[in-house]
C-alpha cells in the first residue's frame, strides 16, 4: 500500500467516525422515537382486534371477541364493530344489493330500463338511504341500521327458475337474534322480506309492534329534473281502499294515526319503491323534501312506521321496485295501480274507464306510439262529432242573426245594456235560437280535454319512445336551446306547432261565430298562455293537442258542406211566424228574462 492510498483510507475512516459522533441522536429524540413505536404498536393491536371481531361475526356468532369492556356490556355491542359487506340477489328484472351494515337494501338496479342518458337505472344508493328497527334494549336505544349483520349466504345469489333467498342476522347472543330473510323470485319486481326476532321478548321493550324507519334519496332518471320532481312524492294506501299523497310541489310532512295503512310508496315520476306489509301499519309519519341544489337526486323521502307483528312475532312484508306502468302495477295486487295519478274527480274516471282501455287496445297492434296517439285522437273526435256538429250549427245561427242584432244595437244604443240584452233575448226567442248552443257542446268536451292533460304525463309507455324529430314523447322536445331566461332555456317545436294551430283555429272559429269586439280577441290569449305553460310538458301531450286542432279543422270543413246559411235563415224566419205559445223557451232564456226584469224594476 503506497502512501497516498493509506492517507485516503485514513481520511474516510475519520469522516465516518466524526459523522457517527456528531449525528448521534440526543436522549430526548430517542425517547420520542420509542413513544412513536409504542403508539404504532397499540394502533396495530386495535386494528387486529377489530378485524378479529369482524371475522368472528362472519364465521362463528357463538364466540365473543372483546374489543372494549364498555362495548361488551352494551346490548348488541359486538355487532357495533365490523366491516360492510355486500350480498347480491338477482333475477331477470332486478339486481338487489344487500348491505351487512344495517341488513338493508343498499341499492336496486332495474335491469330492463335505462336512464334518459342510457346509463344503468339505479333507484337509490349511498349513505342517505336507511332502513332500521327502532327499539330499546334495557336502557339503551337501538337502531339496527347502525349495526352489522351476518349473512348466511355467499356474496352472490341468482334467482333463475324458482327463487333465491338469504338471511342476514343481527346477534344478541347465540340464542337471541333478529333475522332479515330476503327472497327473490326468478322474475318480477317484488323482493320479499320477513323480519324474525328470536328469543328477544325479554330484551326488546315493545307492545306487539315494531317501529321501522325507512328513508331514501331517489336518483334522477329523466331528462327534466323539474318535471320529475313535479310528479314525485310519498304515496300511501289505507286499509279502507283510499290512496293519498304528500305535496308534489313543496316540502311536506304528515302524521297519520287515525287510519291503518296497507302500503307506503316513495314514488318518482316513472318508477316507485313501495313497502307492502302483510299486517297493518297502525301509525305512520311521512315526509318529503327537496334539495334544490342537488342535481343528482330528485327528492328525499322518509317514513317512520309502526307495524303490527304476527302471532309468531314475525313481520312479513314485500318491496316493489319497478315501473309505474298501470298494467304492471295492477298485476302486483294490493291496488298498487293507484300510484298512477290519472286526475281527480270525473277526470280520473274518464282516463281509467275510457281513455286507458282504448289506449291499451290500440297498443296491441304494436304501432309506434305516435300512430297510437293519432288513432286515439281520431276515435275521440268521431265519438264527439255530434257535439261538434251541434256547436257549429249554433254558431252558424248566431252568425245569421248578427245583422238583426246589429240593427237592435243601433236602435237601442249601448247606454242601456240591460234593455239591449232584453231585446236580444226577444230576438233569440222569436228565432228559436239558444245563444249558448255553441258553448255547451264545448263545455261538455272540456273534461275530456283536461283529462288528457293528466293522462299523457302519467303514461309510462311513452317513456323513451321516439316519433319524427321527438326523441322522447314523455318529455319536451327542445328544437331551440339558449341561456335560461326567467327559468326557460328551450323552445319546444311541438308546443310551438300546437300554439300556431290553436291561433288559426281561433281565427276560423271567430269567422264562423261572427264574434266582434273584445270577444274576438279574448280567444287569442289562451294559445299564448299555452305556449308558456306547456313548453316543458311532454311532447306527446302537445302532439295530441296539435292533432286535435288539425282534425277539428277537417271536421268543420266537412260540416260546412252540410250547413247552408240560407236554409238556416229561412228556418229562423219560419220560427218567427210561429205563435208565442208554441215556442219552447229554454231554461237559460227564462232565467235571463227574469234577471233582466228584476234589474229593470231595481232601476225604477
Amino acid at each position: 500500500m503506497d502512501k497516498n492510498t493509506f492517507t485516503g483510507l485514513f481520511l474516510i475512516m475519520a469522516i465516518i467516525a466524526g459523522s457517527i459522533y456528531f449525528l448521534k441522536p440526543s436522549d430526548a429524540e430517542l425517547k420520542k422515537e420509542r413513544l412513536v413505536q409504542q403508539q404504532d404498536s397499540i394502533r396495530k393491536g386495535l386494528i387486529k382486534a377489530q378485524t378479529a371481531a369482524a371475522k368472528a361475526a362472519k364465521t362463528d356468532t357463538s364466540k365473543a371477541y372483546v374489543v372494549d369492556s364498555a362495548l361488551l356490556k352494551s346490548p348488541f355491542g359486538a355487532a357495533s364493530v365490523g366491516s360492510e359487506k355486500v350480498v347480491t340477489l338477482e333475477n331477470k328484472d332486478l339486481l338487489v344489493k344487500l348491505s351487512t351494515k344495517g341488513g338493508k337494501v343498499a341499492s336496486v338496479e332495474l335491469k330492463n330500463f335505462k336512464t334518459f342518458d342510457k346509463k344503468p337505472l339505479i333507484l337509490f344508493s349511498g349513505d342517505q338511504n336507511h332502513f332500521g328497527l327502532n327499539f330499546t334494549a334495557g336502557n339503551t336505544p337501538i337502531n339496527t341500521d347502525n349495526y352489522y349483520f351476518t349473512p348466511s349466504a355467499p356474496e352472490l345469489k341468482v334467482a333463475e327458475k324458482d327463487s333465491a333467498s338469504v338471511t342476514l342476522r343481527l346477534s344478541y347472543s347465540p340464542t337471541q337474534y333478529i333475522d332479515y330473510v330476503y327472497s327473490l323470485k326468478g322474475t318480477g319486481y317484488k323482493l320479499g322480506l320477513t323480519i324474525k326476532p328470536t328469543g328477544l321478548d325479554g330484551v326488546i321493550n315493545n307492545s306487539g309492534n315494531i317501529n321501522l324507519n325507512w328513508a331514501a334519496s331517489l336518483h334522477k332518471q329523466e331528462k327534466d329534473m323539474k318535471q320529475e320532481r313535479q310528479y314525485s312524492t310519498v304515496y300511501y294506501f289505507n286499509t279502507e281502499g283510499q290512496v293519498d299523497y304528500l305535496s308534489e310541489t313543496k316540502d311536506d310532512q304528515k302524521d297519520i294515526s287515525d287510519k291503518k295503512m296497507a302500503w307506503i310508496a316513495f314514488k318518482q315520476h316513472f318508477f316507485s319503491n313501495a313497502l307492502l306489509v302483510k299486517n297493518s301499519i297502525s301509525r305512520s309519519n311521512l315526509a318529503v323534501s327537496t334539495d334544490v341544489a342537488d342535481t343528482s337526486d330528485v327528492k328525499q323521502m322518509k317514513a317512520d312506521l309502526t307495524i303490527a307483528r304476527s302471532a309468531d312475532g314475525s313481520v312479513p312484508m314485500e318491496f316493489y321496485f319497478g315501473p309505474n306502468r298501470y298494467s304492471t302495477l295492477k298485476a302486483q295486487g294490493s291496488e298498487l295501480q293507484k300510484l298512477v295519478n290519472l286526475g281527480w274527480g270525473p277526470l280520473k274516471y274518464i282516463n281509467q274507464f275510457a281513455v286507458l282501455p282504448v289506449f291499451n287496445f290500440l297498443n296491441q297492434f304494436n304501432w309506434s306510439y305516435g300512430l297510437i296517439i293519432l288513432a286515439l285522437t281520431i276515435l275521440l273526435k268521431l265519438v264527439l262529432s255530434p257535439l261538434t256538429y251541434k256547436s257549429y250549427l249554433s254558431m252558424a245561427k248566431m252568425r245569421v242573426l248578427k245583422p238583426e242584432m246589429d240593427e237592435i244595437k243601433a236602435k237601442v244604443g249601448e247606454d242601456n245594456p240591460t234593455l239591449l240584452q232584453q231585446e236580444y233575448l226577444k230576438l233569440y226567442k222569436k228565432a228559436g235560437v239558444n245563444p249558448l248552443g255553441g258553448c255547451l257542446p264545448l263545455l261538455i268536451q272540456m273534461p275530456i280535454v283536461i283529462a288528457f292533460f293528466r293522462f299523457f304525463p302519467s303514461l309510462f309507455e311513452l317513456r323513451g319512445q321516439s316519433f319524427l324529430w321527438m326523441h322522447d314523447l314523455s318529455t319536451y322536445d327542445s328544437v331551440i336551446t339558449f341561456a335560461p331566461i326567467a327559468g326557460v332555456s328551450h323552445i319546444s317545436l311541438m308546443c310551438l306547432l300546437m300554439t300556431i294551430s290553436t291561433l288559426i283555429y281561433t281565427y276560423f272559429n271567430n269567422q264562423i261565430s261572427g264574434a266582434t269586439g273584445q270577444m274576438k280577441y279574448i280567444g287569442y290569449i289562451t294559445p299564448i298562455v299555452f305556449l308558456v305553460t306547456l313548453n316543458s310538458y311532454p311532447a306527446g301531450l302537445n302532439y295530441y293537442y296539435f292533432l286535435a286542432n288539425m282534425l277539428t279543422f277537417l271536421q268543420q270543413y266537412l260540416i260546412k258542406f252540410m250547413v247552408d246559411d240560407k236554409k238556416i235563415h229561412a228556418q229562423i224566419q219560419e220560427n218567427k211566424k210561429k205563435p208565442e205559445e208554441k215556442k219552447k223557451k229554454s231554461g237559460f232564456q227564462a232565467r235571463m228574462e227574469e234577471m233582466m226584469r228584476q234589474q229593470q224594476q231595481a232601476k225604477k
